[in-house]
């Protein structure tokens, strides 16, 4: 900290008396480096795996299926053998993790697991042609992982996982370039999956099963829901209207929950998708007729108008949240 530069600032009277004794009582106090070591874990693990990928592609022919099938296996089953032995157990409540290291050896085991199994069956054909155990059985496994060992991030993998087996790619830059919405069974699948993500939030917050993870399930469903409903809204072009209905009721459950539990990301996911299926209504409704260029004009001012209006909403909005925080 430059506290030279605090202090000219003070006799310049750009700081107050105050902040300055703050500025000074602060110089020499311990600086947290939490996020720092949890990042470079993070990386470290990535990299190793990573690093696995790529060394068994370059030396597949030298060193052998079995022996690299093997050495997965090992590490794999080792992160899960240390974890067993420091968990407390499974439990409805959240659970603390017993150690830093914990964390990632865990994500490190289940990445492991997803190699090996998936080498299992690019080397050994093991699933035979039911491709879909190669995607099921990992499923099945980080689920189980994610709630013996009560970890998000094993959570969210698994969630990618079951929406792998539906046939969903729900990777956050992928998930509208990599999958055919033209597809009506897709679009289905992924209605289907997007409520079902949601009702499981409800359920275990209802039971009392690690009510902590309600959010990733609300998040995952919620996104998947919404785009799938405007991919129904674009593809059923006779049915768009009744389609529409169908999210502004979904809209409206998502705008009731967000206020709620005085939540501003759920807003913010709600006036997205809402935004988008009222002008996509707008637009095709606008340019029904032959007046192109009224049509243009009033689409001009839609669009000034809404955005303005949704910039004055999110604001007040915004406002109310903070103010009834404390509530």
């Amino acid at each position: 900290m430059d506290l030279a530069l605090f202090k000219k600032l003070h006799e310049e009277q750009l700081i107050s008396d105050i902040k300055f004794r703050k500025t000074e009582q602060q110089q020499h106090a311990p600086v947290s480096v939490f996020w720092d070591v949890t990042t470079l874990l993070y990386a470290g693990i990535l990299l190793l795996s990573t690093g696995l990928g790529i060394l068994v592609y370059k030396n597949i022919d030298t060193i052998g299926h079995t022996i690299i099938i093997l050495t997965i296996g090992v590490l794999c089953a080792a992160c899960f053998v240390y974890c067993f032995s420091r968990s407390a157990g499974f439990s409805f409540e959240k659970t603390e993790a017993p150690g830093l290291m914990y964390d990632y050896v865990l994500l490190l085991g289940c990445l492991l697991m997803l190699s090996f199994v998936g080498y299992l069956q690019f080397a050994y054909n093991v699933f035979g042609t039911h491709y879909g155990l190669a995607t099921f059985v990992p499923m099945v496994l980080l689920f189980l992982a994610a709630y013996y060992f009560d970890h998000l991030g094993v959570l969210s993998m698994a969630i990618t996982a079951l929406a792998a087996w539906a046939g969903f790619t729900v990777a956050p830059l992928k998930i509208l370039g990599s999958n055919d919405f033209g597809n009506e069974q897709l679009i289905i699948t992924g209605i289907i999956l997007g409520a079902g993500l949601i009702a499981i939030a409800f359920v275990s917050i209802a039971r009392g099963i690690k009510i902590h993870y309600a959010f990733t399930f609300q998040n995952f469903g919620i996104h998947i829901l919404f785009i799938s409903l405007l991919a129904a809204m674009f593809h059923f072009d006779a049915a768009y209207l009744l389609w529409f209905l169908i999210v502004a009721l979904v809209a409206w459950f998502t705008f009731k929950y967000a206020f709620e539990k005085r939540s501003f990301y759920f807003l913010i996911v709600m006036i997205l998708y809402g935004y988008l299926a009222l002008t996509y209504v707008f637009i095709k409704l606008l340019f029904s007729d032959y007046l192109w260029v009224l049509s243009f004009y009033m689409a001009l001012a839609y669009f000034i108008g809404s955005g303005i209006g949704l910039i004055k909403f999110l604001m007040n909005h915004n406002k109310i949240f903070k103010r009834d925080a404390h509530l």
